[in-house]
């Protein structure tokens, strides 16, 4: 797609969506008053109209829903035009009930609302197949050079090949130190001459993966690039660092690169999580542990001596100890708070072992979370005495601590889950971990949710 054609494109988007809001608005009319005739305007406030459509556009500006529409993928594209419907709908509720002049009936907006979300998700749909086999040729790509023929660049151009979105094409490669079986690499020249290339050719952006001893070379290529108002972009080296998921930031002139990205770290996802967690414990409290934990109670201590609840100290978030709570499932014993339960344990009373297959003896563990010192979904927390052991032996063992403790998690639902030993599920389980720090998303929570239900419900060969 020629650079000239992006606006009308985006223009032409804006407008189909505003013809489906009307569409909507008169299917919703048609329905509501059983007319397919607009003479009768005692129904219609046409300020009302302009409103929906003026909020409409808003909106979307706001969610950035036109923005590269070729470029990006289906899902953040779904997703954009969810929360765009989600945040209208949440818009024109507030404006219907702080304005009283908005008198529009409201099951013409119900149905127009619904309808519309309808066309408007169909629309996207057959947009994103349309675009699906023509994503290339409506993509407007950049030719651009790479100063640096080291792994370095040589990894910057098989991700911009691997990742055609991203829209380069990497006409070739500039360095000085050009070897005899450099051929393949489609050496330009050297250093010196990137300029003189550039300026000859349609080229306005360079990406500079030099290491750092050739600072010199940097700031130089850096000035004349300024000079002839060519984009000059510098590719630092941090791969001896970081692997993957580097999160930038600038404070003042300074770039600072965290080793990965922490979604939780954002204040607006903790609230959101911990909206869920409150609703979600509450719900399992009320519904469920209301009328279980008496019973439970009552068969615990009719089988064996001892209390209810289990209380044993944990590691929770920032590695601060916590009282994690369970339903005993065991006879009272001198090695509980050491020794971990292992298959045909003779510590596991009866009781004990049908509440550990069906993950019962968990269930106290919601009122942890109703009281912020765990998560319904996150890391399980470890016996302080494994927390020593583990993180001596396993990379990275402590960075699960940066989360609050859940009672199930993505290591669980990937089937990480009963006695853990200091072997390779371990490691994985603390991968999956990690994985989860760095991918959080309030949908994923739900599916985790979902998936630790549906294991409940048939049964995990690694509960006990």
């Amino acid at each position: 797609m020629n650079e000239q054609y992006r606006t009308y494109y985006k223009v032409i988007s804006i407008l189909i969506d505003l013809f489906l809001i009307n569409l909507a608005g008169y299917i919703g009319y048609v329905m509501t008053y059983q007319s397919v005739s607009f003479t009768d305007l005692q129904h219609i406030n046409l300020l009302n109209v302009l409103l929906i459509n003026f909020v409409w556009f808003n909106v979307t500006q706001l969610t950035r829903l036109y923005s590269d529409i070729f470029v990006k993928d289906a899902i953040p594209t779904i997703k954009q035009a969810l929360g765009s419907l989600l945040l209208f709908a949440a818009f024109m509720g507030i404006l219907i009930y702080t304005i009283k002049d908005l008198n529009q009936s409201y099951q013409l907006l119900s149905f127009t609302f619904v309808v519309f979300s309808g066309l408007f998700l169909v629309g996207k749909i057959v947009f994103l197949l349309f675009r699906r086999s023509r994503r290339e040729s409506l993509i407007n790509y950049k030719k651009v050079v790479i100063v640096g023929a080291g792994p370095l660049g040589l990894a910057l151009k098989k991700h911009m090949e691997f990742d055609t979105h991203l829209g380069y094409k990497v006409v070739g490669f500039f360095d000085d130190d050009i070897a005899d079986d450099d051929e393949g690499f489609n050496i330009l020249g050297k250093v010196s001459d990137c300029i003189d290339y550039v300026k000859g050719s349609s080229i306005r952006e360079i990406f500079c993966a030099l290491p750092d001893s050739s600072l010199d070379k940097i700031n130089t290529l850096m000035r004349e690039a300024d000079k002839e108002m060519i984009r000059f972009k510098l590719v630092p080296d941090i791969k001896h660092y970081f692997k993957k998921n580097v999160k930038v930031q600038v404070y003042g002139h300074i770039p600072i690169l965290s080793q990965r990205m922490e979604p939780l770290e954002i204040m607006i996802n903790q609230v959101v999580k911990r909206i869920f967690d409150v609703v979600f414990s509450l719900m399992i409290i009320v519904f469920v542990m209301s009328w279980m934990l008496p019973l439970m109670a009552i068969l615990i201590k009719l089988e064996s001596k001892g209390p209810v609840f289990f209380k044993q100290l944990r590691s929770g978030k920032d590695n601060q100890p916590f009282y994690c709570l369970k339903f005993r499932s065991m006879k009272v014993n001198s090695d509980a708070d050491c020794k971990q339960a292992t298959k045909d344990d003779d510590r596991i009373t009866k009781i004990g072992a049908f509440m550990r297959k069906n993950s019962i003896d968990e269930l106290p563990q919601f009122f942890n979370v109703l009281m912020g010192e765990m998560s319904v979904v996150g890391p399980r927390p470890h016996m302080l005495q494994h927390t020593a052991e583990y993180s001596a032996i396993i990379d990275q063992f402590m960075v699960r601590h940066f989360l609050l403790p859940g009672i199930t998690g993505w290591a669980q639902v990937k089937g990480f889950r009963g006695e853990t030993r200091i072997d390779d599920s371990m490691a994985a389980r603390v991968e999956a971990d990690i994985w989860y720090l760095e991918n959080w998303s309030f949908l994923l929570d739900l599916k985790i949710v979902f998936l630790t239900a549906w294991q409940v419900l048939t049964g995990h060969e690694n509960a006990r």
